[in-house]
């Protein structure tokens, strides 16, 4: 008697898929390069850097390792639910690690960036063609970076609790 094997076949949807590898790689690309710039300013204060980037840093480059592995596995037709639901989970904490310590130092009692960016940037503004004007647009991007980094890490977070939910509809047929 021989045993035939099936390989179980999992449906998923293209365009949510294909919508989800786009922002969740630029939003992680992004991250990075904004964290990436900041420990550069830090560096170039010579001041401490704060755990909090080297940590972005990091999750953002793992968020691009698992689109690349996404990718290839969808090419290679092995894209088990099962891998993205354990990949989702695992960079879901992490961004949400990220996301909770970035909203700490931005609105927070003690760093509050966003109050410290109002007083001293926002409130101050410089214009002409001076080293002063220079000076304040550097600490406006710096502000800007923050803001945007925060929002992107929140758009992280909920797309990779969204792929968890995707997966696991996937995983039970609902898009069959």
């Amino acid at each position: 008697m021989a045993v035939v094997y099936r390989r179980r076949r999992y449906h998923w949807p293209e365009l949510q898929l294909n919508i989800w590898i786009l922002i969740v790689l630029s939003a992680s690309a992004i991250c990075m390069g904004i964290f990436a710039w900041l420990m550069s300013v830090q560096s170039e204060m010579r001041l401490g850097t704060p755990w909090l980037f080297p940590f972005m840093v990091v999750s953002g480059a793992l968020g691009i390792f698992f689109i690349i592995l996404i990718l290839i596995l969808a090419a290679q037709r092995f894209l088990l639910p099962g891998i993205i639901i354990l990949g989702s989970f695992i960079l879901f904490v992490l961004w949400l690690t990220g996301l909770i310590e970035t909203s700490l130092q931005l609105y927070g009692v003690v760093g509050n960036v966003d109050d410290n960016c109002q007083i001293y940037v926002v409130d101050n503004r410089a214009g002409g063609n001076n080293m002063q004007t220079l000076a304040w647009l550097t600490q406006k991007t710096i502000c800007d970076c923050w803001k945007t980094a925060f929002a992107f890490e929140l758009v992280n977070t909920i797309f990779f609790l969204w792929m968890m939910i995707l997966s696991w509809q996937v995983n039970r047929d609902v898009y069959d």
